[in-house]
């Protein structure tokens, strides 16, 4: 049976038609049925029908249950949103009080010793370089002595 099969059977029965009780007849979720607006419009037009002659509205006690309990998920969830951005507003306000009272170094301080530590690991490498060449230099150059000593002493 379609949906708008269960909602001409809930029209032309005497129960109050909501929400919760075509879903409950039809065996689906209710976000199914908000998801259908055409067919929302109809219950919600219904719902706000005055009753038939002889016939009192009533809620019953399963879709009140039903409403308190998806309030009390719907607060649950708020309470730990409100929780989530008290905490981001609190390290937020933490972290400025902390760069206002020169207390905190601030981002341009943490950079530039970031930069200080690279160029001083850049600096002991070239060192190394430096002192790798000039010992090949020299070996170089003790080894040009020893061909020219001996050339000369072969003349």
């Amino acid at each position: 049976m379609t949906l708008t099969a269960h909602f001409d059977v809930l029209l032309r029965s005497d129960q109050d038609i909501t929400v919760s009780g075509l879903a409950r007849a039809a065996r689906v979720d209710r976000t199914y049925l908000y998801r259908h607006r055409d067919l929302l419009e109809r219950v919600h037009a219904a719902a706000a029908a005055p009753p038939a002659e002889g016939r009192i509205a009533a809620v019953s006690r399963a879709s009140l249950q039903t409403d308190l309990t998806n309030a009390l998920e719907r607060n649950r969830r708020l309470t730990a949103r409100v929780r989530q951005l008290e905490k981001r507003l609190s390290e937020s306000l933490g972290e400025t009080a902390w760069k206002e009272s020169g207390l905190g170094a601030s981002a341009d301080i943490d950079q530039l010793q970031r930069r200080i530590t690279l160029l001083e690991q850049h600096l002991a490498d070239i060192s190394r370089q430096l002192d790798e060449r000039t010992e090949e230099l020299d070996a170089a150059r003790a080894a040009d002595r020893e061909l020219t000593r001996a050339l000369n002493q072969a003349r």
